[in-house]
C-alpha cells in the first residue's frame, strides 16, 4: 500500500514537471508550486527545503550580468571575441565553442551565447567550413561553461549549505574538477565534429540556397563588419568590474581562509559562500552602474534579467516540489535502491541526465536530485564528478540556445533531423 502511495506520488510529480516544461518559462515554477501543494495537502509530506541560498544568488548575480549588459559590457565582450574568431576562421570549430564557453564560464549564464552564435555561423559560412560543426559544439559549451562557472545558479545549489556545501565540498572542489573536463570534453567534441556532415559547398540545402540567391557569399562578409561595432567607451570599465567580482568569488571560494569572520559563543565563523557570492556580485552590480554610468532601468528591460527571473520562479516551484517529495520518502529510496546506486554510483548520473532533460535547468536538476543523492549515501565528492551530467538538456532540440543555434544558420546545415532527436547536437552532447 505504501509503495503504491509513494509511486502515485512519483506520477504526480512527473506530470506536472512535464507540463511545466510544456508550458516553460515560469511554467517549471508554477506546476512545480502545484505538486508541493497536492504533496503537503493531499498525501500529507512534511514541506521539503526552500532553496533560498540558490534563489539569492540568481538574484544577485543575474542584476550584476544585467547591470554589465545595460552598459554594453556584454556587445564589448562580443566585438572582442568576433575580431579574434575573425583572425582564425579556419579553426572556428575549435576557437568558436572555446569562446562560447568563457563567456559563460564568466558570466554565469547560457544567454550570453546569443550574441556569439551568429558571429560564429556567419564566419563558418564565409570560411566555406560547414556552420553546424562549430554552432553544435559551441551551443553545448555554453552549458558546460555554466558547470564551471563560480557565478552560476547550478553551481551555487550544489555548494550550498543545505547540500554539498554541508558535507566540506567548496567552490574550488568543483572549478578543479569541471573546468578542466569542460575544456577536454569541447576539444574532443570538436575534434570529432569537424569530421561530421558533408563540406559546405557539397551540402545540397546550402547549394539550392546559394541559387536561390538566399545566401549570397560575396557580400556575406559585410555581416560581421556590421557586427563589430564600436562600444561605448564606457563599456569597457563596466566588463573590468564585473570580472573582478568573478574574481573575488573565485578567490574566496578557493581560500576560505580569506573570508570575513566573527565569533559566535566561543568559536570562530566564516562567512559562507553564498553569502559571500550575495554580497561581492550585488556590489559588482553598484561599481558597473558607477563606472559606466549605465542607466539601471536598462538592466530590467535585457533578456539576460528576464532570463534570470524565470529561473528563479522555476527553481523556487520544481526544486521546493522534488525536496518534498523525496525527502517525504528518502527511507523508502533507502529500503529499496541505496544499495544500487552506492555500488554503481553512475546510475545516478544517468538520473540526473534524465532529469536535466526534463526540467531544462541545471540548477533545478541539482536542486531536484541532489538532496536524494545525500540521503542515499553517495559520496560527496563522487557527487561534484557527476555535477556535469545535469547538461542533459541538449537530447531534445528545444532548448533556446539549440533553437537560436538553427535559426543562425542560413545555409541550413544545423537542423533537427526526421525522427527530432537525430538533430546536429545530439553527437557533439554526448
Amino acid at each position: 500500500m505504501a509503495t503504491a502511495i509513494i509511486l502515485l506520488q512519483f506520477a504526480v510529480v512527473l506530470a506536472l514537471i512535464f507540463k511545466g516544461a510544456r508550458v516553460g518559462g515560469i511554467g517549471l515554477g508554477i506546476y512545480g508550486m502545484v505538486g508541493v501543494f497536492i504533496l503537503v495537502f493531499i498525501f500529507g509530506l512534511k514541506p521539503g527545503n526552500l532553496p533560498i541560498d540558490v534563489m539569492l544568488i540568481i538574484v544577485s548575480v543575474i542584476t550584476a550580468a544585467a547591470t554589465l549588459q545595460a552598459a554594453g559590457g556584454l556587445d564589448y565582450l562580443v566585438g572582442l571575441a568576433a575580431k579574434f574568431l575573425r583572425k582564425h576562421p579556419t579553426h572556428i570549430t575549435y576557437f568558436g565553442p572555446l569562446t562560447t564557453w568563457l563567456f559563460c564560464l564568466v558570466a554565469g549564464t547560457a544567454h550570453t551565447s546569443y550574441s556569439l552564435l551568429p558571429i560564429i555561423s556567419e564566419i563558418a559560412t564565409n570560411s566555406k567550413i560547414r556552420p553546424e560543426r562549430p554552432l553544435s559544439v559551441a551551443t553545448i559549451s555554453a552549458s558546460l561553461g555554466i558547470t564551471g562557472s563560480p557565478v552560476s545558479a547550478a553551481t551555487a545549489a550544489v555548494i550550498s549549505t543545505d547540500l554539498l556545501g554541508g558535507a566540506g565540498i567548496e567552490l574550488k572542489h568543483i572549478l578543479i574538477v569541471c573546468i578542466p573536463a569542460s575544456l577536454i570534453a569541447i576539444l574532443v567534441a570538436a575534434f570529432v565534429q569537424n569530421r561530421i556532415g558533408k563540406e559546405l559547398n557539397e551540402d545540397e540545402i546550402y547549394q539550392e540556397r546559394v541559387r536561390q540567391g538566399i545566401i549570397n557569399p560575396e557580400k556575406d562578409s559585410k555581416l560581421i563588419d556590421n557586427m563589430i561595432k564600436n562600444p561605448d567607451p564606457h563599456a569597457k570599465y563596466a566588463v573590468m568590474a564585473f570580472l573582478l567580482g568573478v574574481l573575488l568569488v573565485v578567490i574566496f571560494g578557493s581560500v576560505p581562509s580569506l573570508r570575513p569572520s566573527f565569533m559566535l559563543n566561543g568559536e570562530l565563523h566564516y562567512v559562507s559562500m553564498p553569502e559571500i557570492i550575495e554580497i561581492i556580485m550585488m556590489s559588482t552590480a553598484a561599481l558597473i552602474l558607477l563606472v559606466s554610468k549605465a542607466n539601471v532601468q536598462d538592466a530590467v528591460k535585457g533578456n539576460v534579467f528576464a532570463a534570470g527571473i524565470n529561473a528563479l520562479v522555476a527553481i523556487f516551484g520544481i526544486a521546493w516540489m522534488g525536496d518534498t517529495f523525496f525527502n517525504g520518502n528518502l527511507e523508502f529510496f533507502k529500503g529499496h535502491i541505496a544499495s544500487i546506486v552506492t555500488q554503481y554510483p553512475f546510475l545516478f548520473a544517468i538520473a540526473l541526465f534524465i532529469m536535466a532533460i526534463m526540467l531544462f535547468s541545471q540548477a533545478a536538476t541539482v536542486r531536484t536530485l541532489y538532496p536524494l543523492g545525500i540521503g542515499l549515501g553517495i559520496s560527496p565528492l563522487a557527487l561534484v564528478a557527476m555535477f556535469p551530467a545535469v547538461n542533459g538538456y541538449f537530447f531534445l532540440p528545444n532548448y533556446p540556445t539549440t533553437v537560436a543555434a538553427i535559426n543562425f544558420d542560413r545555409t541550413g546545415s544545423t537542423r533537427i533531423g526526421r525522427f527530432v532527436i537525430n538533430h546536429s547536437f545530439q553527437l557533439a552532447g554526448f
